[in-house]
């Protein structure tokens, strides 16, 4: 069995965490990821406080195992109130995206709460390790819905190089046991995993959406920032998201500065799309993984075979590489 320093940090058996998305990662989900042995997490935003303490509690019904709860904390005024809705109840675990978790640690640790950042670049990851932060997420460009620019094969390892001894743990189209075991390779010591997910019946994803997950593949995704300047979302500039591509991407990607300019009738076309989950025009996030899910495996299923498939590549790959090395030098 892969074991790391984060399964130490986090009291999980396997290494394996899955992304707080917020429009698919709720309590059932996470608590499958968590019954699995990994850190399963809830993502809070786009939900009130009410529906967050539910989902912890239901997290708790089904299993005594960690999990925590996840925050895009970058300027969205309700994060305080759900933030503090988690720290009442004592989840193990939280983590910060987008955002300095600085402000956010003072609270955390006097709860006995573990914090990891999510980062998309160097600068960020040394700005969270200074907060005292106990883990760091290096999310590459590969990664569905909201994410950065720099690529995940060159981000982990600048990230683990400046923020050495903090573990770190890799995020960005991984969605497979040899995409996990090239993740330990870089450095890391986890994967934070989205995509792999979307199409279990633990998702909150719609019907719509999950078909679109099973019927897609690397190409088919798009790093674009056309949804959220349609919606007036204020995201920074090194910030894009990555979805499926559909009729919507097709006809506004290319053309953000005419959305900037007036963007009345992008709005109006996403707000009937979003409205009838009509994934021809609404986003589906996605991460370049997406080809990797062919099934509707059940969250626990996915955590084990991609952790068992990973623990063997490494054993079979290595071997046989250092095999080779030997053979040349004698």
């Amino acid at each position: 069995m892969i074991r790391t320093r984060v399964c130490d940090v986090f009291g999980i058996e396997v290494p394996i965490l899955n992304a707080p998305m917020a429009s698919a990662a709720g309590g059932e989900l996470a608590a499958a990821v968590s019954a699995a042995g990994g850190l399963g997490f809830i993502g809070a935003m786009g939900h009130d406080a009410a529906w967050l303490r539910a989902q912890i509690r239901l997290v708790r019904e089904r299993t005594d195992k960690p999990f925590g709860v996840g925050f895009i904390s970058y300027r969205l005024p309700q994060v305080p109130e759900l933030f503090q809705v988690a720290i009442d109840e004592r989840v193990p675990a939280i983590a910060h995206s987008f955002a300095d978790p600085a402000p956010y640690m003072a609270a955390a640790q006097a709860a006995g709460v573990k914090v990891i950042a999510q980062v998309q670049n160097v600068a960020g990851a040394l700005e969270a390790a200074r907060a005292g932060v106990n883990a760091l997420v290096a999310q590459g460009a590969e990664a569905g819905g909201h994410t950065g620019f720099t690529s995940v094969l060159s981000l982990v390892p600048d990230v683990v190089a400046a923020v050495t001894p903090l573990p770190v743990i890799a995020a960005g189209g991984i969605a497979s046991g040899e995409t996990l075991a090239a993740a330990f390779m870089l450095g890391a010591e986890g994967a934070w995993l989205g995509t792999a997910f979307l199409a279990s019946p633990e998702s909150l994803y719609s019907e719509n959406k999950k078909r679109r997950i099973l019927e897609i593949s690397a190409a088919d995704t798009v790093l674009t920032r056309v949804f959220d300047l349609a919606k007036g979302e204020p995201w920074p500039d090194h910030i894009a998201g990555r979805a499926a591509r559909n009729t919507f991407v097709d006809r506004w990607h290319g053309r953000e500065d005419q959305i900037r300019a007036d963007r009345r009738d992008a709005a109006a076309e996403l707000a009937v799309a979003v409205s009838g989950d009509d994934v021809a025009g609404a986003p589906v996030w996605a991460g370049t993984g997406v080809g990797e899910v062919v099934d509707r495996a059940s969250a626990s299923d996915v955590v084990r075979r991609i952790a068992a498939r990973a623990e063997s590549v490494m054993r079979e790959r290595t071997h046989a590489l250092l095999a080779r090395v030997a053979d040349d030098r004698s």
